[in-house]
């Protein structure tokens, strides 16, 4: 059984491997962030935020209110990271302010060890886009609060474009407000371990999350994603829909997708989805979709997971035209991750995104 969320870390014990959490993950390779020996260099990360007029940018201490009032960690390395930071980054946003460009957080890995606390809050009736980007080196260990103000609307994408090397593990927070709307859009490309942990919780009715993601899973990465949507509150709203690409020998995916109903939470509309794509041999998936309902009285829900090769029938009908194999192959993965693609809104990321999927296919093995 899991330890209950705890801002100590001595609350949870070391993770020996055999626990239902972390099983999957590879204890050996994040690199002593599991069991205390990673300690924080003074130059493991650089954080630059670049935000339009009227957003407040600031760097707080660890008596800031707003620190942990979106969730308490539910892990040791999360309890870690809170344990182990030094200052955190609060960008706030005032309320009933409607951004015209999004706010650009700039991750950048020093080949160091690091902890980190953001902080992203909008008041009522607020609307943002915020991109965060992570690059570099690193071995990081952080939590990230998105706290939405009642009738306010955030869009997150976060971006994990770390050099093979990195090791990035993160608790993402979001506390919905009354009416309010969230979407998270979480891509993953790089890194040698990404274990990213997003989680929703409702404080009004008529909260509406939206967790999107994609990834796309290189020779011998450990590429794994932990959602926990928490429906606690009544006449609320989630949907979430994760895709994965996998190629190379010991390419790991790991999908793990709970959604809770309490007994309070009645009119509940809920759905995830996870698929992946197998291009080649020798790639690994773990899918786990999970489903608890305490009351029948709920809208809907629901779930479903899907694992499957390339689809040779795809690239040979495409070839029949004319259309060179290297193309054809281009062409079907681009058609997998287009509807998580261009929900992202941001033509600038969404380019990126699909030249990132360009290059990863171009160096298939």
């Amino acid at each position: 059984m899991s330890a209950p969320p705890s801002f100590d870390v001595a609350d949870f014990p070391v993770p020996g491997g055999r626990e239902e959490e972390w099983r999957f993950t590879p204890l050996e390779r994040l690199r002593g962030l599991h069991d205390g020996t990673a300690v924080a260099t003074g130059s493991g990360l650089e954080i630059e935020v670049t935000a339009p007029e009227g957003v407040t940018v600031e760097t707080v201490g660890r008596d800031d209110a707003r620190i942990g009032a979106a969730g308490k960690p539910v892990d040791r390395i999360a309890a870690q990271a809170y344990s182990s930071f030094e200052k955190a980054s609060v960008v706030s946003v005032p309320k009933e302010a409607v951004l015209s460009e999004p706010i650009r957080i700039a991750v950048r890995g020093a080949g160091g060890v690091a902890y980190g606390h953001q902080i992203v809050e909008l008041g009522a009736f607020a609307e943002a886009v915020v991109v965060i980007d992570h690059t570099g080196d690193a071995v990081l260990a952080a939590n990230v609060d998105y706290i939405l103000g009642d009738g306010a609307k955030l869009t997150v994408v976060s971006v994990q474009d770390w050099d093979d090397k990195a090791v990035h593990v993160a608790q993402h927070n979001a506390l919905v407000g009354r009416d309010a709307s969230f979407k998270s859009v979480v891509v993953t490309f790089g890194g040698d371990v990404v274990r990213l942990h997003p989680r929703v919780q409702y404080a009004g009715p008529g909260g509406d999350a939206e967790l999107l993601g994609l990834y796309f899973t290189d020779r011998a990465q450990h590429q794994e994603h932990r959602l926990f949507v928490d429906h606690n509150v009544a006449n609320c709203r989630s949907n979430v829909a994760y895709k994965g690409a996998l190629q190379g020998q010991d390419a790991h995916a790991v999908w793990i997708g709970d959604v809770l109903i309490r007994a309070a939470a009645e009119g509940t509309d809920t759905y995830e989805l996870n698929r992946n794509l197998v291009l080649t041999d020798g790639a690994r998936v773990d899918s786990v979709p999970n489903l608890e309902i305490e009351t029948g009285e709920i809208a809907g829900a629901g779930h479903a997971s899907a694992t499957g090769r390339f689809d040779d029938a795809q690239l040979f009908y495409l070839q029949s035209r004319g259309i060179p194999a290297s193309e054809a192959r281009r062409l079907v993965v681009r058609g997998f991750f287009a509807e998580l693609v261009q929900q992202i809104g941001l033509p600038d990321v969404e380019e990126r995104l699909l030249a990132k999927i360009d290059a990863e296919l171009g160096a298939a093995v």
